[in-house]
């Protein structure tokens, strides 16, 4: 047998094995030449008019804040207590600005920490689940980067934020430049500040600033906190490692007090900013960001700032509007996003205009929440703040939709999240609904002009029980009406449903 008939004969026996070790390498290839990651797709470009910057923070609070006299069992440590606060800001950036920063991790390092905190949710907390749950972690996300550019200017700065340093007052040229509205956004169960960048973003491409909130309340897998040079790691936890071991109310009632916190420690933050102080934050930041900060004095328009969250993150946002507006909780409105199932009690005491929006899956399936079924309890709070407040709140369902559609995990495994989830509506369509929404909302309160679907009656005072066609179909194709203002007006114009302009 010739040298030549043996390797052909090597070839043909094994030629499905180099056939695929040839498309991996490919594959590889393919991917590494063009930016992608390996098993997944690239977050995709954002569609707002403006270009769209991104800056981590993390501040110091002084004194910590302690919530409750829970420690850890094993450290002695506070379990609730609010030391640094951390969230990362979307904004609206000048056109044609680049960084020099390398863009944010989709999936911030160490892997290994996200990994060990999430095997800890799955009750299975060894080395080889952790391992496994990394390689997942790393194949699926790993090198997924979030598209917004790092530290560069806002849109409308005047002065370059070098020309700022040194100075011991501030030049003040900020008159006339805009500002900006603001959302406080909180992430939920299982998630943190990274995993809504896609809706954070695009609303930042809208005219917007979204601070996302990282909580360090034990709801996450894992986060780094930084402070004094020195790095701690935090992990999810649950109630058998506290001590005394809070039953689930209680720790629930703990878990949303010390996100309330954070998010009264981010509105400090963005007040200091507002005011001035931006150089001195960035200098104080671990994370070194935030040298354009302080071109940020008096671009932030605090008169408009609204609360927002997603599950876990939609009951603190609820429960942040208690009171509102007030000093520590200034916020004119509300952004609810699937209001969590497990959580504790819904805030009903609300003052100020609310959207909640359901995805499909959390209207369709009943479940029991606090001795009634969820979706009533839900549709009961909305019409109070009407009813009883005289404000403008809405209750819709996002056709089509499941819980994760609003995240960023449908954009970077589509076929995954959509086949294990049942989602049907496409999945960069899903985020532009929660997104229009948003915008629509936000634009109401700036100028009292219902739009989209906020014009619309109510078409379906149930799930999937319409009473009223919606007749606008680009409207009807993706939203189901529970709970709306009337608009029916004595005077024109007085309800804010003139046509859009």
């Amino acid at each position: 047998m010739s040298l030549l008939h043996l390797v052909w004969t090597t070839f043909r026996r094994q030629r499905a094995r180099y056939w695929f070790i040839g498309l991996s390498v490919f594959y590889v290839f393919y991917c590494h030449s063009r930016g992608m990651p390996l098993l997944s797709s690239n977050l995709p470009e954002y569609t707002g008019e403006y270009d769209v910057g991104t800056i981590d923070l993390e501040v110091p609070i002084n004194p910590p804040r302690r919530i409750g006299d829970v420690i850890y069992k094993k450290t002695g440590r506070p379990a609730f207590e609010v030391d640094t606060v951390l969230f990362s800001l979307f904004y609206p950036a000048a056109k044609g600005e680049t960084s020099q920063k390398e863009k944010h991790l989709w999936v911030p390092k160490p892997i290994g920490l996200h990994a060990e905190g999430y095997a800890k949710f799955a009750h299975a907390d060894n080395w080889v689940v952790r391992k496994l749950i990394g390689l997942g972690l790393w194949s699926l996300a790993g090198g997924t980067e979030v598209p917004a550019m790092v530290d560069v200017k806002m849109h409308g700065t005047v002065q370059s934020s070098k020309e700022y340093h040194g100075q011991d007052e501030q030049p003040d040229d900020d008159y006339g430049l805009p500002k900006f509205p603001v959302i406080v956004f909180s992430h939920g169960q299982a998630s943190s500040r990274t995993s809504y960048t896609q809706y954070c973003a695009e609303l930042a491409s809208r005219g917007f600033v979204v601070a996302a909130l990282e909580h360090r309340d034990g709801s996450g897998p894992g986060t780094i906190l930084l402070r004094n040079r020195t790095m701690k790691q935090l992990l999810h936890f649950g109630a058998s490692e506290l001590q005394p071991s809070p039953d689930v109310p209680k720790l629930k009632m703990l878990q949303l007090d010390m996100r309330q916190a954070e998010v009264e420690e981010c509105v400090n933050v963005l007040r200091r900013i507002n005011a001035g102080e931006g150089l001195d934050i960035f200098q104080h930041n671990p994370r070194h960001e935030g040298q354009v900060l302080p071109e940020w004095r008096n671009r932030l328009d605090l008169r408009r700032i609204v609360v927002g969250g997603h599950s876990y993150g939609a009951t603190l946002a609820l429960q942040a509007l208690k009171g509102a507006p007030s000093h520590a909780l200034p916020f004119v409105g509300g952004l609810i996003l699937d209001p969590g199932k497990s959580s504790g009690p819904l805030n009903h005491d609300i003052d100020v205009p609310v959207v909640v929006v359901h995805s499909q899956s959390w209207s369709s399936k009943m479940s029991i929440f606090h001795g009634r079924p969820h979706f009533e309890v839900v549709k009961g709070l909305v019409e109070s703040i009407t009813a009883d407040r005289k404000k403008l709140a809405w209750f819709l369902t996002a056709k089509g939709t499941t819980h994760p559609s609003v995240t960023d995990a449908p954009l970077i495994q589509p076929f995954l999240l959509s086949w294990t989830t049942g989602a049907t509506i496409d999945v960069k369509e899903g985020v532009h609904q929660y997104v229009q929404v948003s915008h629509d909302f936000m634009k109401y309160l700036e100028d009292g002009h219902r739009r989209g679907v906020l014009k619309e009656e109510v078409s379906h005072p149930t799930y999937n029980e319409q009473t009223r066609e919606i007749a606008n179909q680009d409207i009807a194709k993706f939203w189901q009406v529970h709970v709306a203002p009337t608009t029916f007006c004595p005077y024109p114009g007085l309800c804010g449903i003139e046509e859009d302009k």
